[in-house]
Formats: C-alpha cells, structure tokens, sequence
C-alpha cells in the first residue's frame, strides 16, 4: 500500500549550507541541526527504503525563516529552499512526489512573490506557514493577501507550530523549562492559530480555504466539549467585549468550522490520539503524516510507530488507504 508522508522535513544541501552561514542558532534550530537524516540523502534513504510503499512530500523544518534572519536574508533562504526541494523532487520522483514552498512572512510583498514562484515555475503542492510570525497572530490584517491568494489558487496550508524556549511558562519566569515550550506549547500554538482564523471570520471569508494541522490538530479533538458546547456560549462569561454579537454574525457553530480543517497523524506513536483526532476531523480530513526525522533513533522510529498505529485501528481498507494516500493524493492534485 502506498504510503504518502505528507508532513516531514529536510534541509537541502544549499539551504543548510546558508542557514548556518548566515542566522542565529536557536533552541530549534539546535534541534534540527542534530538529525543526520535531515540533510543526509543516503541516510534518509536508508530509511525509507524500511518501508514498503513510503514516499515522503518534503518540507523545510523548524525554525521559522523570519525568526532566524531578517527579511531580506529570511527571503532569500525560502527561495533557496524551495530550489532545493523542487531539485529534489525532479531528481527522485519515485521518493518524493511533491514538497511544500516555505516562504519568509516577514516581508508580505515578498511571500506573496515568492508563493507564485514556488507554485507556477517550481510546482510545489502548497506553502507551509508557522502559528505565529514573530510572535504577531495571522489574523493581523497584514497578513490576509496570503490567505487570499492561497484560497483562490485553491492550494493547501501546511501550518507548523512555533514557540521557542523565550516564551515562558508564567510571567514571573524568563524562559519555558523542561521544554514545556514544545511538548505543550506546541499544540497550544496550532489551536490558537485555528481559533484566531474561526473567530476572525477568515473561515466565512474564506470558505474554501484548505489548511492542514501539524500534529493530529494540536488540542482541538481532545477539548471537542469545549471546542463545541463551551464555545457556543461565547461572550457569557466576558463583560469587557460583546462576543455574544460575533457568535451570531458567524456562518455556522464555532465547532465547525475546526472540522473543516485537515489534521495528520503524526502524534510520535500515539494510537488514541490518532483515533480522537480521527473521530473529531472525520476520515476524509486524516493525513498520514510522520514527522520524520524527529524521533529518538534519528529517522525510522515514528514512521515505523505511525504505520504501527494506523494499521492497528479498526478500519475498513478503504478508509486505510485513504489515511495513508488517497485523502493526500486529492488534497494535493498527485497522480494515484
């Protein structure tokens, strides 16, 4: 069965080269920077080849273009990564069939050109963004062109979290401990992000707008109680803003607009919450996704705890292969 791992990441050769070249190293960075199988072509293949069927849709990894370099430099890394991606993909199609732009959001006259580059002369199958641009949110009206031209290019969003050691996890502190910044900040930041694109009204603007959560969609499918029934009492409990007036002028119940957005399987072996998020997003809207090369043996171990997983859940063939491929295969526009 063929296996589409539409959420994992590499730094080509030049990027990496540049990347070290010229920005800071921060606590992400740092991480990425560890794994062999990031930058390794022989060892990622090494690894690939473990699996029957496995293809991998490549993406540039953490940390944030714009948090690491200024815009211009920021820039002029996405347009490196995303040659070095699409040289790869021409290079090595049976492996990889499609990779994902990443452009510097820093600069928005820049993003944008660089998106319509990445799509029309590289042919990425969408752009991935973080859950914040230093710090700012996405619903900043600065941002909006992006979501536009993603909506009406009818392209996927690949949203990956961001928050670094700096964020602490009380005020009276000055950075996060024990990497709590990661390990819980990270969810956090993805339904943050979700929240702030319901609540904006971005969704209704919108309606189209595909968007693929990083990590089974961050909290949302465990807190659906309060995702669903809590959120339609917005405003009972706020005095300081009328949120009772935004629930009525939304199109729909705040819930569902969160089940329209798309989430992967890559909870680092975790067969419950793939299945909640399973059954919150449904099985048209499930992404085989691993996040390699992040894991303790530097490649295989989430994809093969992953594959683990998802053919240990009662599924039918059909909806199988539609976690594993076909979901991916439509959202993406691949050959099957």
């Amino acid at each position: 069965m063929r296996k589409l791992d539409i959420f994992n990441h590499i730094w080509p050769k030049a990027f990496h080269a540049k990347l070290e070249q010229t920005c800071k190293i921060v606590d992400i960075t740092k991480r990425s920077n560890d794994v062999p199988m990031m930058v390794d072509l022989d060892e990622r293949f090494r690894v690939m080849d473990l699996f029957e069927g496995y293809q991998q849709v490549l993406s540039l990894a953490s940390p944030p273009l714009e948090v690491v370099a200024p815009p211009d430099v920021a820039t002029e890394l996405a347009r490196i990564g995303n040659d070095g991606m699409a040289e790869l993909v021409d290079r090595y199609p049976e492996r990889f069939p499609a990779f994902v732009a990443s452009i510097a959001m820093s600069d928005m006259d820049a993003a944008l050109a660089e998106t319509e580059r990445a799509l029309d002369t590289l042919g990425a199958a969408g752009v991935q963004i973080f859950t914040n641009v230093n710090g700012r949110p996405l619903d900043e009206p600065e941002f909006r062109p992006f979501f536009e031209l993603m909506h009406e290019r009818d392209k996927p969003i690949w949203v990956h979290p961001a928050r670094g050691a700096k964020m602490a996890d009380y005020p009276t502190e000055d950075v996060s401990k024990y990497e709590i910044w990661w390990t819980f900040g990270w969810p956090y930041e993805t339904s943050v992000f979700l929240a702030r694109m319901v609540f904006s009204k971005t969704m209704d603007a919108l309606p189209n707008l595909k968007i693929i959560t990083h990590h089974a969609g961050g909290m949302v499918p465990f807190f659906e109680g309060r995702v669903g029934p809590g959120w339609d009492q917005l405003g009972s409990r706020t005095s300081s803003v009328d949120y009772r007036s935004l629930l009525k002028e939304l199109k729909k119940r705040p819930i569902d607009y969160f089940r329209d957005f798309y989430a992967d399987t890559a909870t680092f072996g975790s067969k419950a919450a793939i299945e909640c998020a399973l059954a919150f997003f449904g099985i048209d809207h499930m992404l085989f996704s691993s996040d390699a090369p992040f894991d303790p043996e530097k490649g295989p171990m989430y994809i093969r705890e992953t594959i683990r997983c998802i053919d240990a859940m009662d599924l039918s063939d059909e909806d199988r292969h539609k976690i594993y491929h076909r979901n991916a295969e439509r959202l993406l526009g691949l050959a099957q």
